[in-house]
């Protein structure tokens, strides 16, 4: 049987201090990610409704949130992760794009993409453009991401696996790992998905990260 999960070993070491998150099954969003990546019947019309609204609300002071460490698994993913050069990639929940600019170095074309009109605003406009859009329904043709990355974001299987390319990435990073408000482990998304996907996963400072491709 051929390996669905490999586990490549931590390079960047646990950093000194505190997360600034902290969060466990019981969080109204760990619920939420759990519900939407099993069934499409989980991203309900209120529930869609209130992640906007909550996401505009913290628009403001997203920026505030800011942190190297924050980028440790966004990096060690793109290091190691087996994704592919250049193409098209499309970042879901991208918020005012603390995470894009670390994107655009390895693709032709990023997409940064949200629910919420005030974080898209608060984001800059010269590294890539902006769409207003749920990730339930991506504004994309049918196999024309290479890879979509999901940072801190919830998973849509379905509409993952229809804008991904047949030999496309899905990049999903939880910077501050089983601590993230929006988080799945790497088993659990490679089950969402379905069968024929294979994952690398790790761990790098507070986060973790898994590449699936389909094979």
């Amino acid at each position: 049987m051929s390996v669905v999960l490999e586990r490549l070993d931590r390079e960047i070491p646990v950093p000194p201090g505190e997360r600034t998150t902290n969060a466990d099954e019981s969080h109204p969003m760990r619920k939420a990610t759990r519900a939407i990546a099993s069934s499409p019947q989980g991203w309900t019309p209120e529930l869609r409704s209130q992640v906007r609204d909550l996401f505009d609300q913290l628009a403001p002071g997203w920026n505030t949130r800011a942190g190297e460490q924050r980028l440790d698994a966004v990096h060690d993913a793109l290091e190691r992760g087996p994704l592919p050069k250049g193409g098209t990639w499309l970042e879901l929940g991208s918020g005012t794009g603390l995470m894009t600019g670390a994107l655009a170095g390895h693709a032709d074309v990023v997409l940064a993409v949200d629910l919420s009109e005030q974080m898209l605003r608060l984001a800059p406009d010269d590294v890539a453009p902006r769409l207003l859009a749920d990730g339930a329904a991506l504004p994309v043709p049918t196999g024309s991401v290479d890879v979509l990355v999901a940072i801190n974001a919830f998973l849509f299987p379905a509409e993952a696996a229809r804008a991904l390319a047949a030999d496309g990435a899905l990049l999903w990073v939880n910077t501050s790992g089983p601590h993230t408000p929006i988080h799945l482990p790497a088993e659990d998304v490679l089950a969402a998905m379905g069968s024929g996907w294979h994952a690398v996963a790790s761990e790098a400072g507070w986060g973790t990260w898994a590449v699936l491709r389909r094979g």
